[in-house]
């Protein structure tokens, strides 16, 4: 792999700083991570506005979860080697323009298709954008370019899905879908002039691609990656009946904060620190952190903020030595960016089985605590996974 194109080689007096890319593809991820959970915000005013109910408006979300973890890892493996650049822009671009094509929807069916269609765009762009930054950062720095872009997207979901909401119940719903549309344009426009060439990978036929199914190192690092999504989004799916009818927001945004501080924090150990060694360790602080959740609530609903606030962190930070791992698991064969693709799928999935799991069990009269505890079980059986790993 050639490492001379024009931008790529960074300068020895720059090493600590990142190409300018990388944040403008972060930036691009904060579009995404509004886009991935606005449209749940915005179902009671999509709803009447349709004249669907509110459980109909929300096969929107669905639409675009489905799509962004199931259909983008097939459009990633299709993607020529040579043309990664342009697939990174034109995935930005399909997302830019399937949100503004949202907000003008005028029915709930074309609604519908441009929900599913952002989502293919999302994960394309951010399966291929991390490998990109990977690919134009400088030595030593490629953990750190994950996690600036893992921290857009949680910054997104933070402080962009509030903003939106605000704005939409100000101007109406399909402002806040605009406003997602601006920030992908903005982003397109920075990207198509300062991303640099790409360095020229080997074409690989899509059976050799979809090799990588049966390679043992990577098919253990998505199966941890499903099980701490099961256990970490899973668990934030039914944080509002653990805190037993108490306002659920203060808690989210604890969540969220913890999320952008571990996405941002975790970048500098990625790069001095074992993939394997960090991975483990954050397993085990995520069970430790849902074991002490129920007691923490039962003290009092305020002691429950600081394992929440810690389960945010090293819930998001989990993803940057992941993502990293992949990207050096199948860096001589080329496919990292189809690998990351399919870890976002493990996500997804892992979130769709414990939102079923969880309310079968509720629907059981299990007691909310008892979800908490089989969350941090599940951890700790995904950590017990990554100890079968190499991690010396």
């Amino acid at each position: 792999m050639s490492h001379s194109s024009p931008g790529y080689a960074q300068p020895a007096t720059a090493a600590s700083r990142l190409p300018a890319a990388v944040y403008l593809i972060a930036l691009g991820a904060f579009a995404l991570g509004m886009a991935s959970y606005v449209t749940a915000g915005l179902l009671p005013l999509i709803a009447p506005a349709f004249q669907v109910s509110v459980a109909g408006a929300a096969q929107l979300v669905t639409a675009f979860t489905l799509a962004y973890g199931l259909g983008s890892p097939v459009l990633v493996a299709v993607l020529p080697a040579r043309r990664q650049r342009v697939g990174l822009l034109g995935a930005l671009a399909l997302f830019t323009v399937a949100n503004g094509a949202s907000a003008v929807a005028g029915d709930f069916s074309s609604l519908l298709v441009w929900r599913a269609v952002a989502g293919i765009g999302a994960g394309v762009y951010l399966a291929t954008g991390i490998a990109a930054a990977a690919a134009v950062c400088g030595p030593g720095q490629q953990g750190k370019s994950i996690a600036v872009i893992m921290g857009g997207m949680a910054s997104g979901t933070v402080l962009g899905v509030p903003l939106s909401l605000l704005l939409a119940e100000r101007l109406g719903w399909s402002a806040a879908l605009w406003l997602v549309a601006a920030l992908g344009l903005a982003t397109l426009i920075g990207l198509a002039s300062r991303l640099p060439a790409l360095p020229a990978a080997q074409e690989v036929s899509l059976r050799r691609k979809l090799a990588l199914l049966r390679d043992g190192q990577v098919l253990v690092i998505l199966l941890v990656s499903l099980l701490a999504a099961i256990a970490s989004l899973g668990m934030y799916t039914f944080l509002a009946p653990l805190l037993a009818g108490r306002p659920v927001a203060p808690f989210l945004w604890a969540w969220g904060i913890g999320g952008v501080l571990g996405s941002f924090l975790v970048g500098p150990l990625a790069d001095k620190i074992r993939g394997p060694v960090l991975t483990l360790v954050i397993l085990l602080l995520l069970s430790l952190a849902l074991l002490a959740l129920p007691l923490a609530a039962y003290w009092g609903a305020w002691w429950a903020v600081l394992p929440i606030l810690l389960w945010g962190a090293v819930g998001w930070a989990l993803q940057v030595p992941q993502n990293q791992q992949l990207l050096q698991a199948r860096a001589a064969q080329g496919d990292g960016n189809l690998a990351v693709a399919l870890n976002e799928s493990a996500l997804y999935l892992g979130s769709a089985i414990a939102a079923a799991a969880g309310g079968l069990l509720l629907l059981l009269d299990w007691p909310a605590w008892s979800l908490a505890v089989g969350a941090a079980v599940v951890a700790a059986l995904a950590a017990l996974l990554q100890l079968t790993r190499k991690l010396d």
